[in-house]
């Protein structure tokens, strides 16, 4: 009996120490588990980000082109420069730069690469200073889509480098014969030289041949200083700018005529079927008339809803049937409410077809429920001792609720309201469903009028072939995404700043 009672204890310690040490572990491997997740985690959401970031970035910059333009009286009339012919005045303009470009082909070719709302920018100008109407001034003009993506480097990779000795350039044929430092040209690369450029059409061992896509101004012997040879990485054929187009951009760019600047008109523009036009001025105006119906619905029926509910409401079973309801909305697909709309204001109402009103009263059945169960809670978050204690100095159960319980829950009711918002912001399901996918170009002036919402313009871009709106998609989401962390900052601060602990 000795010997077991002296081992027993050993034995106990040792099994004693493996569990803990089991317990630890499994604790670690648990807290390993959690690190990795979070890693993982913080890896998509970074690759996500970068990816918006990184395509909707270009779409924040625009290029134009300077030209020196005429605002010739025969196109603009001073009693009425608003009606003034600004988009064949911006063409002249090219045109007189280029002028080697005459046969129609080079014309078409060339005039492709300025948008069709290139004069746009020309007749704010000129209608803020109808001085200018028969002078010669330099105006940017706004490049076409295509060409703004060149110079991104969307099109294609480009590599450009200076001539390495002198060339002789002479004509052959319909062609031309260049003779020289020929060290590192290739075939299909374009060369160019006074104001011209040609596209290498052979190579030899003592010289290449050459065919005009733009006829230089002179030719013979052109020093190393004056020429470049262009490459690109991918065919014509692959490219939505040909090497026509390409030889006038960089003509242009080497006559320091193409800048770089930000993209207002992103912001300030509506929609186009131009991507170098379209803009979300259009949609977030739509996004804040929306927002403000809905906002004006939900928030005093959900606030009436839970201070009922919650304070005055008899317990039972009508009400128990009311409560699973309200939590059963919260969980409902959006679209369902689309369809709600588009049932009961549409079609049996008559309401108008894509118009903030309707889409208000939509997101304001979506976001109700949420409302209804935040403000609940924040008046659950209050003491009863608060409500006990007005009573007890003669309140009514009225003045109770509304003069000390209610103002105490406006910080948590605030905080779900906005996080209501944030969530009918993002919405787009229930609009499609109601309309609001629309191609619309007016900014809307009334809640009535006909509009669309920033989440549809997203989906409705994102359809498009053009490469350029690929671009226009991802910067939208982006604001999108500043709109949606913003209000969540709100939130947030509001949470912090009326937080009080009881």
């Amino acid at each position: 009996m000795t010997e077991i009672a002296s081992s027993s204890p050993s034995r106990v310690v040792n099994v004693s120490s493996d569990l803990v040490a089991k317990r630890y572990r499994a604790e670690r491997r648990f807290r390993a588990y959690g690190l990795i997740s979070l890693g993982i985690t913080a890896l998509f959401l970074a690759l996500l980000v970068y990816d918006i970031v990184s395509k909707g970035m270009p779409a924040f910059f625009e290029h134009t082109v300077t030209l020196p333009v005429t605002v010739s009286a025969d196109k603009v009339d001073a009693a009425k420069p608003m009606a003034g012919d600004y988009g064949t005045i911006a063409k002249d303009a090219l045109k007189g730069v280029l002028p080697s470009m005459s046969s129609r082909t080079d014309r078409k070719q060339l005039l492709s690469i300025l948008s069709s709302g290139a004069g746009d920018d020309l007749r704010k100008k000129v209608v803020g200073d109808t001085a200018l109407i028969g002078q010669t001034i330099d105006a940017e003009l706004l490049l076409s889509g295509d060409a703004d993506l060149y110079f991104k480097g969307s099109q294609a990779g480009v590599s450009k480098a200076n001539g390495s000795g002198d060339l002789t350039v002479v004509q052959d044929g319909e062609g031309y014969a260049i003779t020289g430092a020929l060290a590192g040209i290739e075939e299909r690369e374009i060369l160019l030289f006074n104001n011209g450029g040609l596209r290498i059409r052979s190579v030899a061992a003592d010289k290449l041949l050459a065919e005009p896509l733009i006829a230089p101004t002179a030719l013979g012997t052109i020093a190393a200083a004056n020429w470049t040879h262009v490459k690109l990485d991918k065919i014509e054929a692959d490219r939505r700018v040909n090497d026509k187009q390409v030889a006038v951009l960089e003509t242009l760019q080497g006559q320091g005529r193409i800048n770089k600047g930000l993209s207002w008109r992103l912001l300030s523009s509506g929609d186009s079927r131009e991507p170098e036009l379209a803009g979300i001025r259009g949609a977030l105006f739509g996004s804040i008339l929306t927002i403000i119906i809905t906002l004006a619905i939900s928030l005093p029926i959900g606030i009436a809803a839970a201070v009922y509910l919650e304070e005055f409401a008899r317990k039972g079973p009508l009400t128990n049937f009311i409560e699973v309801n309200i939590n059963n909305l919260a969980a409902v697909p959006s679209i369902i409410f689309g369809l709600l709309g588009l049932a009961v204001f549409l079609n049996f109402f008559g309401m108008p077809r894509s118009a903030p009103l309707v889409g208000g009263l939509v997101l304001a059945l979506l976001v109700m429920p949420t409302i209804i169960i935040a403000a609940r809670a924040a008046f659950r978050s209050v003491p009863p001792s608060i409500k006990e204690a007005a009573l007890g100095v003669g309140a009514s159960h009225q003045q109770a609720v509304f003069h000390h319980v209610l103002p105490l829950a406006v910080p948590g009711i605030l905080t779900g309201t906005i996080l209501g918002v944030a969530r009918a912001f993002g919405e787009t399901a229930p609009l499609l469903m109601i309309g609001m996918v629309a191609f619309i170009v007016d900014v809307p002036g009334s809640f009535t009028d006909a509009a669309t919402l920033l989440p549809v313009q997203i989906y409705l871009w994102s359809d498009l072939p053009e490469l350029g709106f690929q671009s226009r998609t991802a910067a939208a989401i982006i604001i999108l995404m500043c709109v949606l962390f913003a209000l969540n900052a709100v939130a947030i601060y509001l949470r912090k700043r009326f937080e009080r602990r009881w």
